[in-house]
């Protein structure tokens, strides 16, 4: 009886694998002795709809008179704009977010931070399970789906994790944000301004509302502030890392333990945070523009900052247009690394740069397979990198042409804007509300594309069954370099 009891567990696990990965790939299915039935949406094109829908949501939202400051509706393309933004964690603003915006603007702008970073699927979820205290097999897909697993059997446990993890962590935030902000505005303004800058700071979203004291200046007036800039870097690292890897971490305390993945975007992210932070501090040091006229200990901190901030959260401790064109440039390639994988952060992720250079080191050292921490890469994971790199690339440059040829923007400013937006950064050197209409328009398309097109790419279709070739060509030979 037992035994007849496992091979049911058994077949049904094996059934719900099976669909999965129907499910997963979007595979089409014929009928026994039927026609063929019609290929299913998969969940990267549902998940792709669906924040389509929540833009629109939030672009009405914001078109509402409520929602503007002075009561004026704000027009369509701003309203679009800011509602793509927000929903994409990217950070960019045509009109600074405190000037523009009434409370009940700014609660919908969080409102939809707060879904664009944690994932709809994951709030969708958790409050699925909270009144059905259970998941059906597609509802487990797709929440296997949005945190980066195909383990459908601990995607729930994982997902619970997420939602407790995010919500603690963000008030833990808002809570010592509140208290630093207390002595110099109220209890009740430095309430909201350590909740919303906690939630936007999590989700690597980059917006403000200091806009009171400065209108577009940011963070400038703490970017070299010990507290304030300790903790948005902490939330902004923590919330970069990914679900998956604060699950490894918390369950496996002793590094030794930790998946070659999880090493991999802590090695990287130390790298690229420390890293940064010294180009910063040696490149800026003297700019009167940035942190030269700072005492050695301030520049740390706002070096420190701004290569922490860089990588998609995008909250300006410093002057971005008084960067030097070394720092301009090494803002770009961090803002086209960002965060890892899985997490609130964009970019090109961290693991998938880091696979990069462990390639382009297996290639110079006359090595077949790229390794890692005594670990071989797959290689069809080394040509989902190439792939994911070569059209990051091709829409910076595309994008980065399009603003500077229709807009009074230079083409340094044009491609940092584009990387910005692709890479959901925020940062800005000041062009954005100098952007033409098809500028805008660009910036809103490359932002989309950058939280939810490269994700399709990434976790839908390069790891969709490929297609057997039926034919088969002579090899040739090439010159290459």
């Amino acid at each position: 009886m037992q035994n007849n009891e496992r091979n049911t567990v058994s077949n049904e696990t094996e059934k719900s694998a099976v669909k999965f990965k129907r499910f997963y790939a979007g595979e089409s299915r014929r009928s026994v002795g039927g026609p063929k039935i019609r290929r299913p949406m998969n969940v990267s094109q549902f998940i792709a709809l669906v924040f389509i829908g929540i833009i629109l949501t939030g672009t009405v939202l914001l078109s509402l008179p409520a929602a503007s400051r002075d009561g004026t509706p704000a027009g369509f393309v701003e309203s679009l704009f800011t509602a793509t933004s927000a929903t994409c964690v990217t950070g960019l603003v045509l009109s600074d977010t405190w000037t523009q915006w009434s409370g009940f603007g700014q609660t919908v702008i969080a409102m939809l931070i707060e879904i664009g970073g944690l994932g709809f699927v994951s709030i969708a979820s958790f409050v699925i399970y909270a009144v059905k205290k259970k998941l059906n097999v597609n509802e487990q897909m797709l929440v296997a789906q949005s945190i980066g697993t195909d383990d459908i059997t601990d995607s729930l446990r994982v997902q619970r994790k997420v939602i407790a993890y995010c919500l603690s962590v963000e008030a833990a935030g808002a809570v010592l944000l509140t208290l630093r902000f207390w002595p110099e505005y109220g209890f009740l303004s430095a309430l909201k301004l350590g909740a919303f800058h906690s939630v936007s700071a999590f989700c690597n979203a980059g917006f403000d509302i200091m806009g009171f004291e400065a209108p577009g200046g940011s963070l400038t007036k703490y970017g070299s502030d010990p507290a304030v800039c300790g903790i948005l870097s902490l939330l902004i690292v923590i919330g970069g890392l990914g679900f998956l890897v604060w699950d490894d971490i918390l369950r496996n305390p002793r590094p030794r333990k930790w998946s070659v993945y999880t090493k991999l975007v802590v090695v990287t992210n130390l790298v690229l945070i420390f890293g940064g932070a010294v180009l910063f501090f040696i490149l800026e040091y003297g700019n009167p523009g940035t942190i030269g006229e700072m005492s050695v200990f301030r520049k740390v901190t706002a070096s420190f900052f701004q290569s922490v901030t860089t990588r998609t959260a995008g909250f300006a401790g410093v002057d971005q247009a008084s960067l030097t064109e070394a720092g301009k440039a090494v803002t770009i390639v961090l803002m086209f690394i960002g965060g890892s994988s899985g997490s609130t952060a964009g970019g090109l992720k961290t693991v998938t740069f880091a696979v990069l250079i462990l390639f382009l080191w297996s290639r110079v050292t006359g090595r077949k397979a790229v390794r890692a921490f005594k670990r071989t890469v797959q290689d069809s994971h080394v040509l989902n990198a190439l792939t994911v790199f070569g059209l990051m690339i091709l829409l910076s440059v595309a994008g980065g042409s399009v603003i500077s040829a229709t807009s009074p923007v230079s083409l340094t400013d044009g491609l940092f804007e584009s990387v910005s937006a692709l890479a959901t950064v925020g940062l800005s050197t000041g062009a954005t509300p100098a952007l033409s209409t098809v500028a805008k328009f660009m910036i809103i398309v490359l932002m989309y594309f950058g939280r939810v097109g490269l994700l399709t790419i990434c976790i839908g279709f390069l790891q969709e069954k490929r297609s057997v070739n039926k034919i088969k060509y002579a090899e040739t030979s090439l010159l290459i370099g």
